[in-house]
């Protein structure tokens, strides 16, 4: 075999590695599109967007809350008592975060 034909796979999985990522680049940026509409009034579009921030906040508490619970079951499983503190640490940080529109709405009144 010539250095070439060496060569050659780890340029393909180069160009592969690339091609998938901006493939899913391009994915993500499809799917998280949201189609904005003028509004007359300029509180309005402050209510949308505080809506779309609060929603993808809301998201990433599921996601620490879920990962919470992950923590959890590993920390009873391996009877690891400092992870299980993390974990229900990081549960009850991912309520907060979930309930956070919620919470301050309850501050505000």
């Amino acid at each position: 075999m010539n250095k070439k034909t060496e060569r050659l796979p780890a340029r393909v999985g180069k160009g592969f590695r690339a091609y998938r990522a901006m493939v899913l680049t391009a994915a993500l940026l499809a799917c998280c599109a949201v189609t904005a509409l003028a509004a007359d009034d300029p509180l309005t579009v402050v209510g949308n967007l505080s809506t779309f921030i609060f929603g993808l906040i809301r998201a990433v508490g599921i996601i620490l809350l879920g990962w919470g619970i992950v923590q959890v079951g590993l920390s009873i499983q391996s009877h690891d008592p400092s992870q299980r503190s993390n974990g229900f640490l990081t549960v009850a940080g991912g309520i907060v975060v979930t309930f956070s529109k919620e919470i301050l709405d309850l501050i505000t009144g």
